[in-house]
């Protein structure tokens, strides 16, 4: 077994395979960028050395910044994670080459299933089903509109050299291609330095199910059961949970004899995963094989109780492998929610700042958090916007899927906006709860799970008391002189909030008994209460509930309550109106970026929603669009420049 590894990655990747190596004895190098300098994963391993610049291209992404560290440390070998350089043939080689071992498979592997074009061929050729569809080397718009034409619409764009879901856009008329396909194409280069693309048909309302695969240097090739990720956003995955639940016996032995069959078309070593469509019924469709492990691979370690990581070290010191399929056992279920610092209401789009407030669950036998931040983290623009993992198992889907319920409640984070609230309405949704799932879930039911999230008059009622209550337990509230908080004296307050444009004035009335609460129309009674730190319980009407505050800036707040997360503005009265008036017709970047393509020119008027330029920011594609008709007066930056948050892109006079 190795003596010491390097960890190629960042965040919670690297802190995961780190925790495998410490169990086993081994030392750890973490290499680092400048925006990691005090990040969790560079405390927590027995070495760090620098590597560059924040941007991954700079640091990450640079296998000879890797391997000088590697030599420097002594390093017997290197670990990729999953991302960054894991599924890179070249750096493997380089590996080698450096007398390192790669601990993944074979660059020849990693070389047959990268392109997803030649691998549906090999795929093909060792009697693996695969989807009909377009994977030649012409790549012209004419004859993607041709191929799309003979499969039928509608049809899937992916990127040759695509994963996560980027490079990925569904077509649905011919009219539609043509951009798709040019936008499509600038994410795939941006993200993988390859533009070349495939053609497949879209299979309507499938489900995403993998194979988690194993196989080591002696010939020994099994399968650990399978994964459902149908649950997602954008083309990326969401909720993750094992085994695949409401599944035919006769199709899962079709998915693991076929995953089987891939491995071993391309001779695999090590850890990987078999990615199919289920179309419901009886077919099953290969899409990819991921030649790295997987962010979701904690749910099957879950149900098998072996730890992935040991098993990748073992094989890659050139082991044989553990256990033999008959050994391999399925125990219980479990499921993974990815919590991302992002608005779900605002199309996904991540979220950045720091972390002013991060409260977890507590770890046990049935909930594990894989993490990479800690509380007062950043998260930046540079990386992925992933928090944390939650996962969590029980005996059956229902009490794995209770366990998570509850377990995503007790997630309070502050000072970004996260999915968490999405999560949650998932968890509990009936259809889920019934197994009544597709990769087009969130789609179905998006009314239901995206609701606006307006503070209503109750939660601003909760929220003016939790800060009354709050102020009075720091010192400074209306009580403080008395030595304690008491809800018995007499006695008028007035808070004001702002939603929707609005100043709305919560009066609040102290009685002998009770506490009442106006909220335009509405009226509230607070009977009882306690408060210490941020939060405490309150009982509003008949309803006792517990009720945590976080006050971010002085002006904001995050409640969260019943389930429920809310952010609230305050108003002061005394500054005149809130903040938020019109800044004209002029487009700023909602996040720090790069502008990609610009797709008109100055002077020219443009239609309500028609796309006036294009930037890419925390590995996703956003398009800059025309609030209403008008024109553009001018475009501020050119192909290539880095913007900050705020900053103006675009002038736009609006039509009259």
């Amino acid at each position: 077994m190795f003596k010491k590894i390097l960890i190629a990655n960042r965040g919670e990747i690297a802190l995961r395979v780190m925790r495998t190596a410490r169990n086993l004895g081994i030392r750890t190098v973490a290499v680092y960028s400048e925006a990691d300098r005090r990040a969790a994963f560079v405390e927590f391993a027995d070495e760090a050395i620098f590597i560059g610049p924040a941007p991954a291209a700079q640091s990450y992404l640079r296998g000879e910044k890797i391997l000088a560290a590697a030599e420097r440390s002594g390093a017997e070998a290197i670990h990729p994670g999953y991302g960054f350089l894991s599924e890179n043939a070249q750096f493997a080689k380089l590996c080698a080459k450096a007398g390192i071992v790669f601990i993944g498979p074979k660059p020849d592997s990693i070389i047959a299933m990268g392109s997803k074009s030649a691998a549906k061929d090999l795929m093909v050729k060792a009697g693996v089903p695969v989807a009909p569809g377009y994977q030649g080397e012409e790549q012209s718009v004419e004859t993607f509109l041709a191929e799309a034409e003979k499969i039928s619409y509608p049809v899937l764009l992916k990127a040759v050299s695509g994963g996560g879901g980027k490079g990925m856009r569904l077509v649905e008329r011919a009219e539609d291609l043509p951009e798709a396909l040019a936008s499509a194409r600038r994410e795939a280069k941006a993200a993988f330095g390859d533009d070349r693309f495939l053609i497949e048909k879209f299979i309507a309302a499938p489900r995403h199910v993998e194979v988690q695969v194993f196989g080591d240097a002696h010939g020994h090739m099994v399968h650990l059961f399978e994964r459902d990720c149908s649950v997602q956003r954008r083309h990326q995955k969401v909720i993750e949970e094992a085994p695949a639940p409401n599944l035919p016996d006769a199709v899962r032995a079709k998915l693991h004899e076929a995953a089987i069959k891939a491995a071993k078309a391309v001779d695999y070593v090590g850890a990987g995963t078999v990615e199919f469509l289920y179309d419901g019924g009886d077919q099953v469709y290969f899409m990819e094989m991921n030649t790295r492990l997987q962010v979701e691979h904690p749910v099957t370690e879950k149900i098998t109780g072996i730890d992935l990581v040991e098993w990748q070290l073992l094989v890659a010191a050139g082991e044989a492998l553990p256990l033999s399929q008959e050994q391999i056992t399925c125990t219980g279920h479990a499921f993974e929610a990815r919590i991302y610092a992002e608005d779900p209401s605002q199309d996904y789009r991540p979220s950045i700042g720091p972390l002013h407030r991060l409260t977890l669950p507590s770890a046990s036998p049935s909930v594990r958090i894989d993490s990479g931040v800690r509380e007062g983290d950043e998260i930046s623009s540079f990386y992925d916007p992933m928090i944390l993992k939650l996962i969590t198992s029980g005996k059956n889907r229902r009490e794995a899927l209770s366990i998570m319920g509850r377990a995503l409640e007790d997630v309070k984070i502050s000072g970004v906006t996260t999915n968490t609230g999405l999560l949650q309405k998932i968890a509990s949704h009936a259809a889920f709860m019934k197994e009544e799932i597709d990769t087009h879930f969130i789609e179905h039911y998006q009314q239901a799970l995206l609701p606006p999230n307006e503070p209503q008059t109750e939660d601003m009622a909760i929220a003016a008391i939790a800060l009354l209550l709050a102020e009075e337990e720091s010192g400074r509230g209306l009580w403080h002189d008395l030595g304690s908080w008491r809800m018995n004296l007499p006695g008028e307050r007035q808070i004001f909030f702002t939603t929707n444009g609005k100043n709305i004035p919560v009066e609040i009335v102290f009685f002998d008994s009770h506490t009442q609460l106006r909220v335009m129309e509405e009226i509230y009674t607070v009977t009882d209460a306690a408060w210490a730190g941020e939060q405490g319980r309150i009982v509003l009407g008949e309803h006792s509930m517990d009720v945590t505050l976080h006050r971010p800036k002085s002006d904001h707040l995050r409640l969260w309550h019943s389930g429920r997360i809310i952010d609230l503005h305050l108003h002061d009265p005394m500054q005149g109106e809130s903040a938020g008036a019109s800044t004209g017709g002029d487009l700023t970047a909602p996040m720090p970026g790069t502008v990609t393509a610009l797709l008109v020119e100055a002077g020219i008027e443009v239609s309500a929603g028609e796309t006036l330029m294009v930037m890419e920011a925390m590995k996703m594609e956003y398009a800059i669009k025309a609030p209403t008709n008008g024109t553009v007066k001018a475009l501020l930056h050119g192909v290539g420049a880095q913007v900050a948050e705020g900053a103006k892109l675009v002038e736009f006079e609006v039509s009259e």
